[in-house]
């Protein structure tokens, strides 16, 4: 019974993946930053965790996936099926000074599938994930007069991981957990040039594409300090490494058909991500509460992007860090509905991998939600609400400020439960 089921857990996940596909890649990244190396980075937070901060790499529990660190699969009953399923609705506020001085602002809109996974039971001490969570994605759209003409860059994309992983309870509040995942994905910077006295038009593409491998490894260790309260450690690995796939410009011109390639090359040893080091630390108080705060940390400044011929920027970046804490409370899981309620907060502060123009990027932001439990099933909606901004320094260059609705539907439900005959 619980390998057909697992079986079929895993067969739901890919059908679920291979129809997702096409939302994912219209993700809701909306920002001329994202044109700079891989664009806006990920980190497999739920709708849950985006509530409290993006925290979790300590995080153990057994009602919600926690894809973050992969030593929390085995943090699950022996009777339980999780199935979490997020979309992220974006607004988008932005505002920069032109060289004479004028305040330009603009504001978009758009959201789409942000992940899908689910967690199973396949022993006593062990558990299993599986699911498609996103790594990065690219997304914005502007233009200029020119001479003759107008001229317009837009790009699109994003670089997702399908994953599979396992973990276990190795002895008493220690638990080991690794995954394994593809990481594929298309990314698109285009330049247009329309002639305003002819109409002809030319588009050069830019297209990175990625067909990969990684991996990532993490533990945690919890005790007791005192009765009813939980302390609780989590560090994750995932090793740098050079990247697979192709990339190369195409040169479309008047009829937009039978494209010149050029500039083709190969990804090895051409482009690269770094290690990611991730470390957290959980406090739990009772069923109420619970505190965690995270940090991480990447090395991109040693990682490789050659880019293309012909390119304006150079491609150097910076190595990137992220402070994160939040919090939950749920008045009393038996009590009425209200009571039964989570109620999240969090914050964070990210001083991002890009460099533009010589000025690094970052970001700080804060966050709010509820869990919304269904009546008479163990399922929860969570709702979150993040504002975030987002800017350059030394040099602001482009202000962004978003509001973030994030909405996911975390499934509980008891597959393995031993049918009894009478």
């Amino acid at each position: 019974m619980k390998l057909s089921k697992t079986v079929a857990a895993i067969a739901a996940l890919l059908l679920i993946a291979g129809l997702a596909l096409p939302s994912v890649a219209q993700n809701g990244t909306m920002t001329p930053y994202s044109r700079y190396g891989y664009g806006i980075l990920r980190d497999r937070a739920t709708s849950t965790q985006r509530s409290m901060g993006g925290v979790g790499y300590a995080m153990q529990s057994g009602r919600q996936i926690n894809a973050m660190n992969p030593a929390s699969y085995a943090a699950i009953d022996s009777l339980t099926f999780l199935f979490d399923m997020g979309i992220d609705l974006t607004a988008l506020w932005q505002s920069e000074t032109d060289s004479e001085g004028a305040k330009i602002s603009d504001n978009n809109f758009g959201g789409g599938l942000d992940y899908a996974t689910m967690q199973f039971p396949i022993g006593r001490r062990m558990g299993m994930s599986v699911g498609l969570v996103p790594f990065s994605s690219v997304g914005y759209s502007f233009g200029d007069n020119i001479s003759n003409g107008l001229a317009s860059r837009q790009g699109s994309g994003s670089i997702n991981e399908l994953y599979a992983g396992i973990a276990a309870n190795i002895f008493k509040g220690f638990y080991v957990g690794v995954d394994f995942s593809y990481m594929f994905g298309t990314i698109l910077n285009d330049s247009y040039a329309i002639v305003g006295t002819t109409g002809s038009q030319a588009i050069f593409q830019k297209e990175l594409k990625i067909r990969d491998w990684n991996m990532t490894a993490g533990i945690q260790y919890g005790f007791n300090p005192s009765p009813g309260h939980r302390l609780t450690f989590g560090l994750t690995y995932r090793p740098g490494k050079t990247l697979l796939g192709d990339a190369a410009t195409y040169y479309y011109v008047e009829n937009l058909s039978s494209p010149e390639t050029h500039d083709a090359h190969k990804l090895r040893h051409n482009y690269s991500i770094p290690d990611t080091w991730g470390a957290g630390i959980n406090y739990r108080i009772g069923p109420k509460w619970m505190f965690e705060g995270d940090f991480t940390y990447q090395p991109w400044a040693d990682a490789k992007f050659r880019g293309f011929d012909g390119d304006e920027n150079t491609h150097n970046f910076a190595n990137r860090w992220k402070a994160a804490a939040g919090a939950q409370f749920v008045p009393n899981y038996r009590g009425g509905y209200g009571k039964r309620m989570s109620y999240r907060l969090g914050a964070y502060y990210n001083r991002d991998y890009l460099i533009v123009l010589g000025n690094n990027v970052r970001e700080y932001g804060v966050s709010m939600g509820v869990g919304f439990p269904v009546p008479t099933f163990k399922t929860t909606v969570n709702l979150g609400l993040e504002w975030k901004h987002r800017q350059a320094s030394p040099q602001a260059l482009i202000k962004e400020d978003y509001l973030n609705i994030t909405i996911g539907i975390n499934f509980n439900e008891m597959w393995f439960r031993q049918s009894k005959i009478y």
